[in-house]
């Protein structure tokens, strides 16, 4: 006669979230699966890291946005690069725009979630986290198709050298200054390689640029 397996272990999860009220209905809702363990909470994205470190969660769910302070896609990078075994980081956002969703896979998340799912599919997402698999909701699914399925940009040599100015870290003036050309000149530049690469950021310019290898 063969022994019952046991259930698995609850999935234990740490949940970021910089808004009180957020963060309090989703510990609410995240209550009733029994197979979900919150172990810890954090408004910061300093507070996740640290959390993260000590609790050793099996997933963190991560919002963008945090306010002041570190942003989600920095929080997702640290933890995910923490060092084996590090959590999974699960994005829980608002914010579907390409520059955040490159972002935030370029940072290590393991998947991307918008706040308008059914429960239901942010537990399979939890659960599917837990285990290393990617889920996406559909709607970042279909940008992420979208932009696989997209030509690459062609950037002129000028645009690139702007970009890899900002790459820097470098602000207006100071690019202009280092390619000789006046600041409506960087600012002209700057739009339009904003609209090549679908972003509307200097950080989203950055990230598509390295995602799509026109930057060294």
């Amino acid at each position: 006669m063969t022994s019952p397996v046991p259930p698995a272990p609850p999935v234990r999860l740490l949940v970021c979230d910089d808004h009180i009220v957020v963060r309090a209905g989703l510990l609410a809702l995240l209550g009733s699966a029994p197979d979900i363990e919150v172990v810890g909470e954090a408004g910061t994205g300093e507070e996740a890291i640290a959390l993260a470190a000590k609790l050793a969660p099996d997933v963190v769910l991560m919002d963008l946005q945090l306010g002041e302070g570190m942003d989600g896609v920095e929080a997702t990078r640290h933890i995910t690069s923490s060092g084996a075994p590090a959590p999974h980081v699960l994005v829980l956002t608002t914010y579907d725009t390409d520059a955040d969703i490159t972002r935030a896979i370029e940072a290590g998340a393991t998947g991307y979630l918008l706040k308008a799912e059914r429960p239901e599919e942010l537990f399979a997402a939890i659960h599917a986290a837990a285990q290393g698999r990617t889920t996406l909701s559909p709607p970042v699914a279909s940008r992420v198709m979208a932009r696989m399925r997209k030509p690459l940009p062609t950037l002129t040599d000028r645009e690139l050298d702007i970009l890899g100015q900002l790459s820097r870290g470098l602000g207006n003036r100071d690019i202009a200054r280092a390619l000789f050309i006046s600041e409506a000149t960087v600012k002209t530049h700057l739009g339009r390689i904003y609209d090549k690469l679908g972003v509307d950021t200097r950080a989203g310019a950055v990230a598509v640029a390295k995602e799509q290898r026109l930057l060294p």
